[in-house]
């Protein structure tokens, strides 16, 4: 697990300075990825094809996103059942994925949160924390989540309901982004920020102690 976390902080200092084309959108993304943060040996999926094809498209590192390589490919039909577990308290943002442009595309998504006990006749009956509408595209879709109704996330349960025709559905990359909290103490992105712009750290602190909002430092940047 530390390999892959090495990994993708690896690979976001050669893009940086390589200048691929990517370069602009992986700061952020990596600013608030919870990639290193994510309970690899405890995620589980029902219905894949091949035995942990689920972990391994969570795996993927930022840098190896595009890759077609592993992939998760439904079974029995073309719905999928995935339980990624977190390291601590989650503030979550967006979801990440990756499909195709295909009619194996993934269409509803319906995200659970702190569930650890479901199954696809459950999640047949029981209301998500937010549906999504998914599109058939091989590019990285960010889907943004209502942040008020995932902050304090410890789990994700995501259930793929359908596809766009085919038998089987067919993922090639999921990740995460959002504020990863060691229970008891401050996000750890502030702490992330303030590493990475020392520039700002002075002004961050001001705002921190006299306890006024973020909104204040967002006004200088």
């Amino acid at each position: 697990m530390s390999s892959h976390c090495h990994d993708e902080h690896d690979h976001s200092g050669h893009s940086q300075h390589d200048g691929h084309d990517h370069s602009d959108d992986l700061t952020p993304a990596l600013q608030y990825s919870l990639y290193q943060h994510i309970n690899f040996d405890e995620i589980t999926t029902l219905n894949e094809s091949q035995a942990h094809s689920g972990k391994a498209i969570v795996k993927k590192t930022w840098a190896e996103r595009m890759q077609e390589e592993p992939a998760l490919e439904s079974d029995a039909d073309e719905q999928l059942l995935l339980h990624i577990p977190f390291t601590g308290q989650v503030k979550l943002h967006s979801i990440l994925i990756r499909s195709s442009p295909a009619d194996s595309a993934p269409q509803t998504l319906k995200v659970y949160i702190n569930r650890d006990d479901l199954d696809f006749s459950t999640c047949g009956d029981l209301p998500p924390a937010q549906e999504f509408s998914l599109s058939q595209t091989s590019e990285i879709q960010d889907i943004q989540v209502k942040r008020a109704l995932f902050g304090k996330v410890q789990s994700l349960t995501l259930f793929i309901e359908d596809n766009y025709g085919e038998d089987t559905t067919l993922l090639s990359y999921l990740g995460f982004k959002g504020d990863w909290m060691q229970l008891g103490k401050a996000p750890s992105n502030i702490l992330y920020e303030s590493a990475a712009n020392p520039a700002d750290h002075k002004l961050k602190g001001t705002e921190v102690n006299k306890m006024g909002s973020g909104l204040g430092g967002g006004r200088g940047l």
